[in-house]
């Protein structure tokens, strides 16, 4: 059995896979409570199924980007898994996993989030000969940017606000096909799908060393007092 595990946002996304098959899936707005809704949704989900998590053959987990806080617990938890039950993890780009469920489309898909600042993160996909292709790396930019650079009908999926998906629309006219939010809604199956398709190649990697990614340095916070300050 495959388990998927997607943090990323405030929408989270399980994924238990069995023979290639999805047996079971939830996918819920979590918010920021990913700490003390992931393991019990979890346990709800196996129980639900009535499997095992020792019947567990891999891990798979979406890596980000993201928020900081989301895919710390997700990757973490995925790793702690992995290292418990001796089995192999796999961390795929959650901008990946969003755009893999449009894949059939044929046409180049653009995973977008909001990243703040004014900016996005964005990545560029597609299906070609069979072959699933990453044509543009995980990036920052902004919507401007990102026009510029398309040339033709282009999916744009992901978790975007209202006037990013109206400033696409406005940019590229006929070019941008923008799926309603049920469509474009993120869900640990297509993770699933693309961790596996890894797994079948031999394609690993080392719990001890894997890490989310990030596309800007976490915050850092100055502390309100020097070290020593008597009136703390």
């Amino acid at each position: 059995m495959d388990v998927a595990i997607d943090t990323s946002t405030e929408i989270a996304s399980l994924a238990l896979m069995v023979d290639g098959n999805i047996v079971a899936e939830l996918t819920w707005c979590c918010r920021q409570k990913h700490t003390v809704q992931l393991l019990p949704r979890l346990s709800q989900l196996l129980n639900q199924t009535g499997v095992d998590i020792k019947s567990a053959t891999s891990i798979i987990v979406a890596k980000g980007p993201g928020s900081f806080n989301g895919l710390r617990v997700g990757v973490s938890a995925a790793k702690g898994l992995a290292f418990s039950l001796g089995i192999p993890i796999v961390g795929i780009s959650t901008l990946e996993a969003a755009a893999y469920q449009h894949a059939a489309t044929g046409l180049p898909v653009c995973p977008v989030f909001d990243a703040g600042r004014d900016e996005i993160a964005a990545a560029m996909y597609q299906m070609k000969r069979h072959q699933w292709t990453q044509l543009a790396r995980e990036h920052l930019t902004t919507v401007d940017a990102l026009c510029s650079q398309i040339t033709t009908r282009t999916v744009f999926c992901g978790e975007f606000r209202p006037e990013v998906a109206a400033a696409l629309k406005d940019r590229l006219k006929r070019k941008a096909v923008i799926p309603s939010p049920a469509g474009r809604l993120r869900r640990a199956a297509f993770l699933a799908e693309l961790g596996r398709q890894r797994l079948a190649a031999g394609d690993t990697d080392d719990p001890a060393t894997l890490q989310p990614l990030y596309l800007r340095r976490p915050p850092i916070t100055k502390p309100k007092h020097k070290y020593g300050d008597r009136n703390e």
